[in-house]
């Protein structure tokens, strides 16, 4: 299969990709005017000796960037003229091969190695391109003695080069092999003796496994090594770098590859300036004693990759640290490790709170620091080298929804939130104990209270949950907290917080109305609340109450917003009309209870209308209840809603002082005011533990009294014959 050669001066950046433009345009006035200046500088002898007449002949075309005379050059060659391209341009030659088969690369290179007296010190740039070639041969350019730049790129089938290949060019500079995706192999003695070599680029192969490089030897001051998108490259092994140069490895780019793991002594024998790994999406692991035997790096790049940890035996010396992107480090070690960081670009703002208050002392300094006119004439050289103290610069900076404190960010509220969870979720716990348990006829208010005990255990579990992790990660919090906020405990305990509010608001609303629809409709019997309407309001009431908690959790706001798990993500259009219909149906829930009592107010400043003062009495006991629940929810809803309107006024900090304060105490005081205080929960408590033989003498009194109550006379009213006021008729006062 015929081919050509093109020979071009060697241009770099942008003028190579102007003259690579150039070369696409249109064919017919780019020959007209390299045949013209071709006929200036070729003689009728030279033309003959290919069998051309005249340039106009198609086979002898060929093009020419400046008018140099290639006539020396075309006399070199016996390859056809139509074969042979040439661009002349400062600087020294650039050769290109096209449409060559392997047989035809092999006859072209032997064509090249010809001397030539008045080029031999221009040969300088190979470009294979474009090929039919499917191995590169074995000393294939061994006599290209002068060449500094090999390109090899393009080649769609190539599949293997040999041994030697690259041997004893001893002039050579940049090797680069590109988008050759069926090149899956290169013999471990490819690259060979390369003393000048500084830069190598192996990219978009289809290589399976790290060549090797040991015997470059490459003796240049600095070396640029580029290992990028070769997908199927895994791993990078032991040793893989030893013998690629002397010198430092001012960037070694491994990104984007197909890299899962980092071996053991993976960079053992180099010297690396900038270790560049972003953009492998599946490296899961650098081994810990990866970079043993190595100097370096200053730099560290990992963005876009699936790191959990940090190799710590390598971070003493790092300067620069970027994790952009990197979800799964979520634990920085020690701080005192990083002695020479001085920048970290990483992923989540918690862990620019471990560097915020962090200052370290400088490992050493420059000598000229003890110099005390320094200070005054080079003040941006004593900034830099002379301070005792250096600080980190971190981004992310945190966020006003994660500031640099622990989940309780004051130690009075550690305390009160232990305090308030203990009683909440043991003063609840025996609350749906005793009327569970108890024998006496489970009537409408006692299954409402039982549902609103329920609802305020939960919110003790949350306040308990929040407490623990607290204590368990308290001063180190900037490690947890990207586990904490998206773990499934963060979604359990945002889950329980909202379910618990939502049930809460609902029961009591649902017992105010009860309250007053029982004294409103005292004296029809008919009209009466049943439990099976308790239970189907009870049963929408809980439905309810699960979607509420259940839309951060699909994507509809979210729990990992702040530390303490409430949804106050309200981003999205979804999540804040989410968080404000909560808000507004809580508002409404307030204002319906307010309308009920005072309708219930009005009866009782008319006894004449109410048949059963018992009634009243609870009436005015659950208002009690009731309006000490919405007034501590107030405060949060007021400062909700304008967060909601992306309008704070106050800070997360001081949100956890509501939280803590206001939020859950309805939760640890309802027991008190609903259950310990009554005469009928005493009396259900002392029976149900006489039963375990404790407070016998307690249940005996209380046995008697019920005895004689219900024996002696007295005038009943409907609702006291089938005992629905039974344990919320007797109030006794607090003790």
């Amino acid at each position: 299969m015929g081919g050509r050669i093109v020979k071009r001066g060697m241009r770099f950046g942008v003028e190579e990709e102007k003259e690579e433009k150039e070369e696409g345009k249109a064919a017919g006035n780019r020959n007209e005017r390299y045949i013209r200046l071709l006929s200036e500088v070729v003689s009728p002898k030279v033309l003959n000796g290919f069998g051309c007449s005249t340039l106009n002949q198609p086979r002898c075309s060929a093009r020419i960037a400046l008018p140099t005379t290639p006539a020396t050059i075309l006399s070199t060659c016996s390859i056809p003229a139509q074969q042979i391209h040439i661009t002349v341009l400062p600087g020294g030659w650039r050769w290109r091969l096209e449409e060559h088969s392997t047989e035809g690369l092999t006859q072209a290179l032997t064509e090249l190695n010809k001397p030539s007296p008045t080029t031999q010190d221009r040969k300088s740039v190979l470009e294979i391109k474009l090929t039919q070639i499917i191995m590169f041969p074995s000393r294939a350019m061994s006599s290209l003695h002068d060449l500094k730049r090999i390109m090899v790129s393009e080649n769609g089938v190539l599949q293997r080069i040999e041994a030697y290949a690259f041997e004893n060019l001893t002039k050579l500079e940049e090797i680069t092999i590109t988008k050759s995706k069926n090149l899956v192999s290169m013999d471990r003695n490819t690259f060979w003796g390369l003393p000048k070599l500084r830069y190598l680029t192996i990219s978009n192969t289809g290589l399976t496994v790290l060549p090797d490089f040991s015997n470059v030897q490459s003796t240049a001051f600095e070396f640029l090594f580029d290992l990028e998108d070769n997908v199927h490259i895994e791993v990078i092994p032991s040793n893989a770098f030893v013998g690629l140069t002397s010198g430092t490895i001012t960037e070694l780019r491994l990104t984007k590859n197909g890299i899962t793991e980092v071996d053991r002594n993976a960079f053992n024998g180099t010297k690396i300036e900038k270790l560049f790994l972003m953009g492998n999406q599946q490296l899961k692991r650098i081994h810990n004693y990866a970079f043993l035997g190595a100097e370096g790096p200053l730099v560290l790049d990992i963005s876009r990759t699936a790191i959990s940890s940090l190799p710590e035996n390598m971070l003493r010396r790092l300067r620069l640290l970027i994790a952009t992107s990197v979800y799964s480090l979520r634990w920085l070690p020690n701080l005192e490790i990083f002695a020479e960081l001085t920048q970290a670009n990483l992923t989540y703002p918690s862990h620019c709170c471990a560097f915020k208050n962090f200052k370290k002392n400088k490992s050493a300094k420059n000598h000229l620091c003890n110099d005390s006119t320094v200070r005054n004439q080079e003040p941006y050289f004593f900034e830099e080298h002379c301070k005792d103290v250096i600080e980190v610069s971190c981004s992310p900076e945190p966020d006003a929804f994660n500031p640099c404190e622990d989940i309780m960010g004051f130690t009075f509220l550690r305390v009160l939130i232990w305090l308030i969870s203990v009683l909440a979720v043991l003063g609840n716990f025996t609350v749906l104990l005793v009327l569970l348990s108890s024998r006496t006829k489970l009537t409408v208010p006692r299954f409402l209270m039982c549902h609103l005990a329920f609802a305020d255990f939960c919110m003790g579990l949350y306040l308990l949950i929040i407490a623990s992790v607290d204590v368990q990660t308290q001063s180190h919090y900037y490690n947890y907290g990207i586990r904490w906020q998206t773990g499934a405990g963060c979604g359990t305990a945002g889950f329980l917080t909202v379910f618990a509010s939502e049930l809460s608001v609902y029961t009591l609303t649902a017992i105010t109305l009860e309250r007053w629809h029982t004294i409103t409709y005292a004296m029809r019997l008919e009209r009466q609340i049943r439990l099976h309407h308790a239970c189907g309001v009870m049963a929408f009431g809980w439905l309810f109450s699960v979607l509420a908690a259940l839309m951060p959790v699909i994507g509809v706001s979210s729990y990992m917003k702040t530390s303490i798990c409430l949804p106050m993500d309200v981003e999205t259009v979804s999540s804040q009309v989410y968080v404000m219909l909560l808000l507004i149906l809580n508002v409404l829930a307030f204002v319906a209870v307010c309308a009920c009592y005072v309708r219930i107010y009005v009866a009782v400043r008319h006894p004449a209308s109410v048949p059963d003062s018992a009634d009243a009495r609870v009436a005015k006991r659950m208002a009690v209840l009731v309006f000490t629940d919405f007034l501590c929810m107030a405060p949060i809803s007021f400062f909700a809603i304008s967060a909601a309107l992306r309008q704070p006024l106050i800070t997360v900090s001081n949100a956890k002082v509501l939280l803590v304060l206001f939020y859950p105490i309805n939760s640890c005081a309802n027991p008190f005011l609903y259950a310990f205080f009554t005469k009928s929960f005493k009396m259900d408590f002392f029976v149900l533990t006489s039963r375990f033989g404790c407070f016998e003498s307690r249940a005996r009194v209380y046995r008697t009294e019920t005895s004689s109550l219900h024996n002696g006379p007295r005038m009943c009213s409907p609702k006291n014959s089938d005992g629905t006021l039974y344990s919320l008729g007797h109030v006794a006062p607090p003790h």
